[in-house]
């Protein structure tokens, strides 16, 4: 199974991955990126597209 893994060391929590991802997975809680409820991830790779740190990642 897929798995979202984020380098929160590389992570500035611009939001840019927030803004795309469109189940929601990705958020910005208290001005810090989280990931909200893993197994609704489609896999698309929109997020790891979008950030410019390239902090995210996809591990299957």
């Amino acid at each position: 199974m897929a798995e979202v893994i984020v380098d929160f060391d590389k992570c500035d929590n611009c939001g840019d991955c927030t803004d795309v991802c469109p189940m929601e997975v990705l958020l910005l809680k208290d001005g810090k990126l989280t990931i909200n409820d893993p197994d609704e991830c489609s896999y698309c790779e929109t997020c790891v597209d979008m950030c410019p740190n390239e902090c995210i990642t996809i591990n299957d």
